[in-house]
């Protein structure tokens, strides 16, 4: 309404200027008196008339402030902008002096500027409310943990309570918070189709607007214990990666506004970045799920006692933030009371060592009938392996194990792998005599198979590479190597199967400290001292005599 401008002394003094001038100016007196007004501000402002006095309002406040010589020249100084409203409209108010005390006071509209500058400010606090949320929502990959931070983020910012419903079958999960309590997450059965949009919003579609919902005829299950009556009620989707991550409704109480539309546009906003952080979540845990399970088909089994004699194990991988890796051992019992030990080494580390490692132990456990020949299950391995068209190989070690009286009977055949260890009861320690050739390279393979027979407290010992080549010691540089591994293994003559393998691991790991190693695998097979006592076909710990 006019341009905005401050207008000089001169247009005070040109009395017909100053009254025609379409914006709205006053000419008051040092004592509040109106002097004069033009036909503008007499349209804005009725109840002020010529001769009258400027008692109340802003602008008076602005005039007495006015005439304050420290305050006028701290306002020049600063270029303060004086504003207030009349009715609906805003405007600024520019003094010029008059000399005398007398100030003339032009109004200029600035309510599109300032109703600007109203939504600027909204919309930056909205902005930094979002991106509060979005850091809060993504700082936990747990579903329900995500589900309990949204619902207690809506209630305190979007509503007076707040609920999301993630996707069900008969029952739906169900997470809900009122404002200034905690949130609370449970199964509950539903018909969604109770709440207008709630089924709609499970299925991804639109969200219905807030005043096509009618609070009263809401389902006890929507309002949180002693909520009162509902005044409002918006349902939005939550979207997700590709599928729906659920619905959530918001809800405010009678004594409170409805929802407006930007209020359910923001709302929309924050569905969108809960959709998403609830959708991760879930596929995280999925995924996590999927992991596990193929991990437990990776990792090596718990040995125990199996036939009347002892079974022991270690596997280290090469990255302690790993699980998994290329080295692999198995026990399989079998019928005729022989049960086929099996020690490997995969070429290479990590997850892709570990998937070809799950493939040779599956086959390994096709080929189990013919274990009593170690060559000819080599052989059918080795074919399996070489029609794969992987460039990998792998190493390993079959033996044979069969109880017979107090000793135990062993088979043992090397492929490629480095033969295992024999620690007699007097502390001297043997090497198996048993050669072979690497799995998976050569089109025929050669193979020996040594027999070896453990009296009482006697053990053999199969190991990877990754014990005998782990580098470390004082100098981070030397192999702990074959010999130590002999002082090692005299040192556990008598030794239970598991204090072997604890023993040995042990050794290894404190040798490399912190330096990279391979994969470590040790698998200790130890005739019991004494007679098994137990009655349960030999399986389990049992008792033995002295």
């Amino acid at each position: 309404m006019g341009e905005d401008r401050v207008v000089s002394s001169t247009h005070v003094d040109n009395d017909t200027a100053w009254r025609s001038a379409p914006c709205p100016a006053l000419l008051v007196g040092p004592d509040g008196v109106v002097l004069g007004l033009n036909r503008a501000a007499s349209t804005l402002l009725p109840s002020i008339v010529e001769g009258g006095r400027l008692d109340d309002g802003w602008l008076a406040d602005a005039h007495r402030h006015h005439l304050e010589p420290a305050a006028a020249g701290a306002a020049a100084e600063a270029g303060a902008l004086i504003t207030g409203d009349f009715g609906p409209r805003s405007f600024a108010a520019h003094p010029v002096d008059h000399g005398g005390g007398t100030v003339a006071w032009w109004l200029v509209e600035d309510t599109e500027r300032r109703g600007a500058l109203a939504e600027l400010a909204v919309e930056r606090e909205r902005a930094a409310l979002l991106d509060e949320m979005s850091s809060a929502l993504f700082t936990s990959l747990n579903v329900e943990r995500c589900a309990r931070v949204a619902v207690r983020l809506a209630a305190a910012h979007l509503a007076d309570a707040a609920l999301i419903i993630s996707p069900g079958g008969r029952d739906y999960p169900v997470t809900r918070c009122a404002r200034g309590e905690s949130p609370a997450h449970t199964r509950i059965v539903i018909d969604p189709d109770e709440v207008p949009g709630l089924g709609e919003a499970l299925r991804g579609f639109p969200p219905v607007p807030s005043r096509w919902i009618d609070p009263s005829a809401a389902p006890d299950w929507l309002l949180p214990d002693g909520f009162g009556e509902a005044g409002s009620i918006l349902v939005t989707p939550l979207p997700g990666h590709g599928v729906p991550a659920g619905a959530l409704i918001l809800v405010r109480r009678t004594a409170v506004r409805g929802f407006s539309p930007d209020e359910e546009a923001f709302a929309r906003l924050f569905a969108a970045r809960a959709g998403v952080a609830m959708s991760a979540a879930r596929m995280f845990a999925q995924q996590a799920s999927i992991t596990e399970t193929l991990m437990r088909e990776l990792l090596p089994p718990t040995l125990t006692h199996v036939g009347g004699v002892e079974f022991a194990g270690r596997y280290r991988p090469s990255q302690d933030t790993e699980r998994v890796g290329g080295d692999f051992y198995d026990v399989h019992e079998g019928e005729n009371g022989e049960s086929l030990v099996v020690l490997g080494d995969v070429c290479g580390k990590g997850l892709e060592a570990a998937v070809l490692t799950g493939k040779v132990r599956t086959a390994l456990q096709v080929l189990l009938p013919m274990a009593d020949d170690h060559h000819r299950m080599l052989t059918l391995l080795n074919e399996a392996l070489l029609n794969n068209g992987s460039t990998r190989f792998v190493t390993l070690v079959l033996a044979s194990v069969t109880r017979e009286g107090p000793s135990v009977r062993l088979r043992l055949t090397s492929a490629g792998h480095p033969p295992p260890l024999i620690v007699r009861a007097g502390g001297e320690v043997e090497e198996a005599d048993t050669t072979g050739t690497l799995i998976g390279v050569l089109p025929e393979i050669e193979s020996t198979t040594a027999e070896v027979v453990l009296g009482p407290g006697e053990t053999c010992l199969l190991y990877t590479d990754g014990i005998t080549e782990a580098r470390g010691g004082p100098m981070d540089t030397a192999m702990f190597g074959e010999s130590r591994l002999r002082r090692a293994l005299a040192e556990c003559a008598g030794m239970p199967a598991e204090a072997v393998v604890e023993h040995v691991q042990m050794l290894a790991a404190h040798w490399v400290g912190a330096s990279d190693h391979d994969d470590m695998a040790v698998l200790a097979v130890t005739a019991p001292r004494g007679q098994h006592l137990t009655a349960v076909g030999g399986h389990g710990p049992g008792r033995f005599t002295s």
